[in-house]
């Protein structure tokens, strides 16, 4: 039905949705300057762009509340096409933030799990597209860290640990995946972009060393 025929007659206008799933680095990408914002820009008229992003949030977590963002059975739930973009709090260090970090093999077995519970709504893996933690420029997660009075609780060598993770999580389950961490390393103007900050309605806000 062209969109002059859909008008005419009442008929609902549905666009497909592409959900976006993740932690702080998802759920403040809406505001001015976004990464998500300018997907969402990109596809307008074409596919709304559905912001499901939770800030501090790990895998472990993440799994958990999957369910209530995406039932069976539901049209309107079943998006086109999902991102899972997790690991940044995974990684934190285990001795200076117990409470987001995740052993490697456990955050291997979260992906997969997430993976697999999208491919039992219908979401097969064609739709899912995984994406590594970015990278982390510790000098200036340091001066954070030393801010709010804790020590330095990432490394960039243990975030590349997950980011492979990811990868190989990718090529066992068969989904797509972009792995920031090497893209952005490669690319000086976006590893001025590894501190990992919030943007804010106001600008930008530099992220909390303990919770993203």
């Amino acid at each position: 039905m062209a969109f002059s025929e859909a008008v005419s007659c009442g008929s609902s206008l549905l666009w497909p949705r592409l959900l976006l799933f993740g932690d702080s680095i998802t759920q403040f990408s809406f505001q001015q300057g976004g990464w998500g914002a300018s997907l969402a820009d990109k596809l307008v008229r074409k596919c709304d762009v559905l912001n499901r992003g939770f800030s501090g949030y790990n895998t472990r977590w993440a799994k958990i509340i999957l369910p209530r963002l995406i039932r069976k059975g539901n049209s309107l739930d079943s998006p086109v096409a999902v991102t899972i973009f997790f690991g940044s709090n995974d990684s934190a260090l285990k001795d200076e933030n117990p409470k987001q970090h995740i052993p490697l093999e456990e955050y291997v077995a979260n992906l997969k799990s997430m993976v697999q519970y999208l491919k039992s709504v219908d979401i097969p893996e064609s739709r899912v597209i995984l994406i590594t933690p970015p990278p982390l420029c510790e000098t200036a997660w340091e001066k954070e860290c030393i801010i709010q009075g804790c020590k330095l609780n990432r490394l960039n060598s243990v975030v590349g640990e997950y980011a492979s993770a990811c990868l190989q999580v990718a090529q066992d389950c068969g989904t797509d995946v972009l792995d920031l961490w090497t893209l952005m390393q490669k690319d000086s103007q976006l590893l001025d972009l590894a501190t990992l900050p919030i943007a804010t309605g106001k600008g930008r806000q530099k992220e909390q060393p303990r919770n993203h």
